[in-house]
């Protein structure tokens, strides 16, 4: 689309704060706009990329004020496309990474444009570290917002179950800090209700000390028995030990022998803090399932968890998300029938025991819903351009709905489009209505409405 930027628009922005207001004109435009999935081509009018809180405010008063699609950016990662806004305004908060490490409280101030990989190494040189997802370019403003499940979610709990207080700017521009104190329905709301209520500038997290660790891939040949094996040793596990199966073709990389690739495999990242003794009795039921393909678990630093991203990797996927509360034979044997039947370049079944610290938080202490359910579930496929798409989004629906047993749910991080549905399922029963309630009152106009959104009651 041709997109023309209004000369007022961008000084009413650049008149209020301090850092970068970035135009289709501007050298870097292109880069700016990027986003880490792939399908998506936006053209913002204007990128703005505030170094406080000031700034945020002054750009959501000229958000308001224009009337334009308002989006909030932190890593990109949004599966929906919710880190942009098509001829509107992005407010990119990536410059703002300073963060206050705190060794002997064992807290940290952080600003949410820094990545889970930035935090993790900055307070892992301190021993210590805050769980937060799988994916280390993730901006941990979205996945603090959304919950945060990862490595440490059986061992220390969600990543908003260490978040102890916050500074977030509203839709009237008003710069608050919450905690359980100070405007707890909002402190409840941000742990867990996505960017439905403003922009948080900078969490206070607590610190765990996580100083050894023993961790990385194990890729196993699969069958039916191999993956039911594999989340049997997953919930029996210690909860210093976290597992993500994947159940997927074997990647062409270098580490992987040829005469694997293509074929479905088990992929499993895992994580577990403690020595190198424990971590190896800890692992030695994986291991003990098959052969392995690949075996790269080894004692590790936890911010070692995070590898570095491959800038140009944009990967264009359609998905679901639900929980299972029981996963059988019959499970694991309906995973290999749909993933051998589809011909997509790239499928995957993801298999997540939780439990642990998680499950002992109350469910109604936090707006994440879904503390007592045993196994986070994805399906994805990768398409290969938008003929393909819906082909693929078929599978995954049929997908997920021949796992589907007793109640649904979903987790908001890995929803992948605005079905009003699928965000109920998010938030089920009195949690939406809650939501709702502290919607309205901070933001009655649904300002904020660029996310999974929760309309004000």
């Amino acid at each position: 689309m041709e997109n023309v930027t209004s000369p007022s628009l961008v000084s009413s922005i650049r008149a209020g704060m301090t850092g970068r207001v970035i135009t289709p004109d501007d050298p870097g435009y292109d880069e700016a706009r990027a986003l880490f999935m792939g399908g998506f081509d936006p053209q913002p009018a204007v990128i703005a990329r505030p170094s406080d809180a000031a700034g945020v405010a002054t750009v959501i008063r000229v958000a308001r004020e224009s009337g334009l699609p308002f989006a909030i950016r932190c890593g990109g990662h949004s599966g929906a496309g919710h880190s942009t806004a098509d001829g509107g305004i992005v407010l990119d908060v990536r410059d703002m990474r300073a963060i206050e490490i705190d060794p002997q409280a064992r807290t940290a101030w952080a600003q949410t444009g820094l990545t889970a990989a930035d935090y993790s190494k900055a307070v892992g040189a301190h021993g210590l570290a805050t769980g937060f997802g799988d994916t280390g370019s993730v901006g941990i403003g979205g996945i603090t917002l959304a919950g945060g499940i990862g490595y440490l979610v059986r061992k220390y709990g969600l990543t908003i179950d260490s978040v102890q207080a916050a500074e977030i700017v509203t839709a009237d521009g008003g710069e608050l800090k919450v905690d359980e104190h100070s405007h707890p329905d909002l402190f409840w709301a941000i742990r867990g209700g996505g960017g439905n209520f403003g922009v948080v500038t900078r969490f206070q997290y607590r610190l765990h000390p996580v100083d050894q660790a023993v961790g990385g891939m194990l890729m196993l040949p699969v069958t039916a028995d191999v993956i039911l094996g594999l989340m049997q040793a997953a919930e029996a596990a210690p909860e210093e030990l976290s597992a993500i199966v994947n159940i997927m073709p074997a990647p062409p990389m270098p580490f992987v022998p040829e005469e694997h690739h293509g074929k479905l495999v088990a992929m499993i990242l895992m994580c577990c803090i403690g020595d190198a003794e424990s971590g190896a009795r800890a692992v030695a039921p994986f291991r003990a399932l098959g052969t392995p393909v690949v075996d790269m678990v080894r004692p590790i630093q936890y911010p070692e968890m995070f590898p570095p991203d491959d800038p140009s990797y944009h990967p264009t996927a359609v998905g679901r998300t639900m929980f299972m509360d029981a996963f059988g034979h019959q499970d694991a044997e309906t995973i290999l029938d749909f993933l051998n039947r589809s011909d997509a370049p790239m499928r995957v079944a993801q298999l997540r025991a939780l439990g642990g610290a998680m499950a002992r938080v109350p469910a109604g202490e936090t707006a994440f819903a879904h503390r007592r359910r045993r196994i986070l579930v994805n399906v994805a496929a990768f398409y290969t351009g938008p003929d393909d798409r819906p082909v693929r989004d078929a599978w995954t629906k049929a997908f997920a709905a021949a796992l589907q047993k007793g109640r649904e749910g979903a987790y908001v991080a890995f929803l992948n489009d605005d079905d009003e549905a699928q965000v109920r399922s998010a938030y089920p029963g009195s949690t939406w209505d809650r939501l709702a309630a502290v919607k309205a009152r901070y933001d009655p106009d649904n300002v904020f409405r660029r996310c999974h959104n929760v309309r004000p009651r």
